[in-house]
């Protein structure tokens, strides 16, 4: 056996013959010790070589493609999605291919990965929502990441004084941080995503099960289709495929990478909440949200509170319905007066949201009235929500919001005695943002324009989001950039193009090195 320096597998190893088409180079500095014989195993893209021994280095690469290497001590290889722990075998900073670690992102894996995560219906509040989760860790776990997994005790967490809110009934929730760790001395990033869907709606609408994943040709690309695709389980998996091609090109990272799928997004952002908590005291210096942003740049949210309106009025046969009191007549100017409300709040905008037409929605979602056709209903009922303004507080917006309905029933006889009420519940999402110059922001954007070949918008979200848990509470740096767009996010058919997909966890792999290196 060759002594240290340079040799091409199959030359010196028989046994690797049968691989010579995707030789590389593999050097040692351990000049004074023999290299074990080592055992090709195929995976994929390439040649996993394990090695009991440290005199197995990282290797240049011929133009034949890749071949990664292993330490003895990795994660069950056995595994087909194991990732290969070579994190601590090369060079500070240095990447293993002129191409980046993004020269190893594996199509075939993210895709499948993929579709495991979508046929699970992890409706929030349901069991599969923590199934979802606990699918996540016990991967993560099988490829060698630090998984970290703990009960989230809901009732507890939702009574605190700041929590976000929730909209659906929980019995748990599972928590789960997985953490790849870098050799010291760099910064540590987050990658936060929610698991939790909406529900799919009207089944006819859709072209087949919501939660059974099928591939489609849309406008000549091909795109999955599924509940949750878009919103945000691809953008998950590719963050996912991104740190596994980062630990197979060889690179050393100095900083953590983290991990992070969370529970309870849609509906106020439970899981975020329990996880930064969590995480307290960690120092996290920048985080990427992979929700749909169609490879845009988003550094800013406008927030979102749900409210309830409760209109009442008197009830009578329709027949003498001059005497009675309607419940949907009274609520007639009130909508009249948000709806003029909306457009006030929406008349000069930040710079970052002027691309919306409406920046700061204020929508009517839900409205019950009456229980019986032939009778003046005395009760309505109407759920919606209220956009607030980046940097304007969400008790400002509550403000302006109920003044407003207190202007409406001053200005009737009946609504004077019987004020209409206002209550607050369910998801209460804040305004956030992070500078737009800000490094991890700078950072995405120069990757992004390295890999397309232009540079992304940067514009902020109408949306609330888990953004400004990130920010606000934990005061970590954080942008939004993934696939899919969110016009069909919650719609049926839902869907996702697979080559954003791609480009994502390139260019999220390409940051991790950037970013932690």
């Amino acid at each position: 056996m060759p002594r240290g320096g340079n040799f091409t597998l199959g030359q010196h190893y028989p046994c690797l013959r049968a691989a010579k088409h995707r030789a590389a180079y593999i050097y040692s500095d351990n000049l004074d010790k023999e290299c074990p014989l080592v055992t090709p195993e195929r995976f994929f893209h390439g040649l996993r070589i394990d090695s009991s021994h440290p005199c197995i280095q990282p290797w240049a690469p011929d133009n034949n493609g890749p071949v990664a290497t292993a330490r003895s001590d990795s994660p069950d290889h056995s595994r087909r999605d194991s990732g290969e722990d070579t994190h601590d075998r090369a060079a500070a900073g240095r990447r293993s291919l002129p191409g980046g670690a993004a020269s190893f992102i594996d199509r075939e894996r993210l895709l499948a990965d993929l579709d495991e995560l979508l046929r699970i219906p992890s409706l929030g509040g349901t069991p599969a929502e923590v199934d979802a989760q606990r699918h996540l860790a016990d991967r993560w776990a099988g490829e060698g990441l630090e998984v970290t997994t703990w009960d989230i005790d809901v009732d507890i967490t939702a009574a605190r004084s700041d929590f976000p809110g929730m909209e659906v009934e929980r019995r748990s929730a599972l928590g789960v941080v997985a953490r790849f760790p870098g050799s010291g001395g760099g910064r540590t990033l987050l990658f936060d995503g929610h698991t939790d869907v909406v529900p799919p709606g009207d089944i006819g609408a859709w072209t087949g099960d919501p939660f059974i994943p099928r591939t489609m040709p849309r406008d000549g690309r091909d795109v999955v289709v599924a509940r949750g695709a878009c919103d945000m389980k691809a953008g998950l998996v590719a963050a996912w495929e991104a740190l596994r091609a980062v630990r197979r090109s060889g690179v050393r990272l100095r900083g953590d990478v983290l991990l992070c799928p969370v529970s309870g997004e849609e509906d106020g952002g439970l899981g975020t909440y329990a996880a930064l908590e969590h995480l307290s005291g960690a120092p996290i210096a920048g985080c990427i949200v992979p929700e749909p942003t169609d490879l845009d740049l988003v550094p800013a949210n406008a927030g979102a509170l749900t409210f309830r309106l409760t209109v009442n009025g008197a009830a009578i046969h329709a027949s003498r319905r001059s005497e009675g009191v309607s419940a949907v007549e009274k609520f007639v100017p009130v909508l009249a007066a948000l709806s003029h409300l909306e457009a006030v709040r929406n008349a000069s905008v930040d710079e970052l949201m002027q691309r919306w037409p409406v920046a700061y929605p204020l929508s009517i979602g839900t409205v019950h009235a009456g229980d019986w056709a032939s009778t003046v209903p005395d009760l309505l009922v109407a759920e919606g929500r209220l956009g607030v303004a980046l940097d304007e507080s969400a008790d400002n917006a509550r403000a302006e919001f109920e003044a407003t309905v207190a202007e409406v029933c001053r200005s009737d006889a009946w609504l004077r005695e019987h004020p209409v009420t206002v209550e607050w519940w369910g998801g209460q999402f804040h305004a956030g943002r992070t500078d737009p110059n800000a490094d991890i922001v700078s950072l995405v954007r120069d990757t992004h324009t390295r890999a397309a070949g232009h540079a992304p918008e940067t514009y902020g979200g109408p949306y609330g989001s888990d953004l400004r848990l990130l920010v606000g509470m934990g005061g970590i740096p954080t942008v939004q950039y993934g696939p899919g767009d969110t016009r069909v996010a919650h719609a049926p058919d839902e869907y996702v193009d697979i080559e954003d997909v791609v480009t994502c966890a390139s260019v999220l792999a390409d940051a991790i090195v950037d970013f932690c290196s």
